[in-house]
């Protein structure tokens, strides 16, 4: 019965920590040659969700930070190889959860006769979850079309303290870029 226990508790914890887990994913235009794009610029994508100031800035900060490493270079005129845009959604979410701990009054089997009754206790609670999800988007100057994508869910968190927020998003964009330029496959 101890395992049965220690078995449930691990499963419970388990799923709560791929619950709160980032989902990274990306695509890309396999036609697209990734080693002529050498500076970006930043637009905004019309009819993208609207984030403060601060949170703008974060954003654009830690990307281009991250793009610098990759060896882009931010400018300010239209004759950029890329455009890049971003858009970021803030969404409430309930989760119920639940759990039965199997103690309690009950019908079972004792002493090898059966017994009648209730259930085990059910426990619940619902609480709220802030889903905040990044997409970052490049088009290729010409022909001005969409050649890399990639978004994370769960990155930002408007209740968090601004530190774990500037954190948070560090690691996050430097896992939505991980991929970028994408590697051609030989074959």
């Amino acid at each position: 019965m101890k395992r049965l226990l220690a078995l449930s508790l691990f499963l419970s914890l388990a799923g709560a920590g791929t619950a709160r887990a980032q989902d990274v994913r990306y695509n890309f235009d396999s036609s697209a040659d990734f080693t002529k794009f050498k500076t970006y610029k930043w637009v905004e994508i019309k009819g993208a969700g609207q984030v403060n100031s601060l949170v703008e800035k974060q954003i654009k900060d830690t990307v281009d930070a991250e793009l610098a490493k990759k060896g882009l270079t931010k400018i300010e005129t239209n004759d950029a190889d890329l455009f890049v845009g971003y858009q970021a959604g803030i969404q409430k979410e309930k989760e119920f959860s639940s759990f039965n701990t199997g103690w309690g009054y009950g019908p079972g089997w004792y002493g090898g006769g059966w017994y009648g009754g209730g259930g085990g206790m059910v426990s619940g609670s619902t609480s709220t979850i802030l889903i905040g999800q990044l997409a970052l988007d490049m088009y290729a100057q010409a022909p001005h079309s969409l050649v890399f994508r990639t978004v994370a869910s769960k990155t930002i968190d408007t209740d968090a303290k601004p530190e774990k927020q500037a954190k948070n998003l560090a690691k996050t964009v430097a896992k939505m870029l991980k991929e970028f330029p994408p590697k051609k496959k030989t074959s």
